[in-house]
């Protein structure tokens, strides 16, 4: 499977590779119909993206499937998250809403008014998000039918300090988080990601953020569908917000390196 679209794309890794590298907030870029909705200047609007924009997550992640023993698949949003946020519940189960940060956002990092008053979401969720929605179901069709099982590892990032939107802010804010799904994350997943990533200074389970990414189709449905969020604490390699990467990047790859191939036979 190889697909390409104008807002993501699927790179193929081993055809016996069960993992997919899901990279779905690393973008900055914009297109000019989904600009025309959103109330910041420009200079605003660079500034949210260097605060709501996992930065360089598609480059920890390339480098480390191009390490990898058997090369996973990545499936990488080509557009920001303020387009749409692909990991959203289209409707009233997503949390984020009370926020205005949906599966549309409607609010800005700093709670600031993004879109109008009664913005329309639905062409942006026909146009991007459920298209998005339907290619990572296929993805994952296509791992189960190829590999017998699915390990999608979400690749993300967020800032030492916390922004005004988090509902969970309070909490701890380890080097990396790992999100995990009583349902979709064994054990074994777990503590192959606990032992890659433990030279950065520790991990923690699902604070500030928590949860996993499966498609709707298999969630909470099918365990052959596993699912880990790797959250990485941006002062661990690049400078904030929005700035460049520093070394720290390589050494993250060569985790995520390590936990890929620590998960197949």
């Amino acid at each position: 499977m190889n697909d390409r679209s104008e807002s993501f794309e699927i790179l193929p890794g081993a055809g016996a590779s069960p993992v997919i590298l899901h990279v779905p907030h690393s973008s900055r870029v914009v297109p000019e119909s989904a600009r025309e909705g959103i109330h910041l200047s420009d200079p605003e609007l660079d500034r949210e993206l260097d605060h709501i924009t996992d930065a360089h997550t598609a480059e920890i992640a390339a480098a480390a499937s191009a390490a990898c023993a058997v090369t996973p698949w990545r499936f990488v949003n080509g557009l920001s998250r303020l387009v749409v946020d692909p990991e959203r519940f289209p409707d009233e189960r997503e949390e984020m809403t009370a926020v205005g940060m949906g599966a549309v956002y409607t609010h800005s990092t700093h709670r600031e008014r993004l879109r109008p008053e009664g913005f329309d979401v639905r062409p942006l969720l026909d146009r991007y998000f459920h298209p998005y929605a339907d290619a990572m179901t296929r993805a994952v069709e296509d791992r189960l039918e190829a590999a017998g099982r699915a390990v999608i590892i979400d690749v993300h990032s967020y800032p030492t300090e916390p922004l005004p939107y988090e509902l969970h802010g309070a909490g701890h804010r380890p080097p990396i988080c790992l999100g995990t799904d009583a349902f979709h994350t064994p054990a074994a997943l777990l503590a192959a990601a606990e032992r890659a990533f433990a030279g950065f200074g520790g991990t923690g389970l699902d604070s500030p953020f928590a949860g996993t990414y499966v498609p709707l189709k298999y969630y909470g449905k099918d365990d052959r569908v596993g699912a880990l969020m790797v959250e990485i604490r941006r002062d661990t390699y690049m400078a904030e917000p929005g700035g460049s990467a520093g070394p720290g990047l390589a050494a993250l790859a060569a985790a995520l390196t390590e936990l890929v191939d620590d998960l197949l036979p």
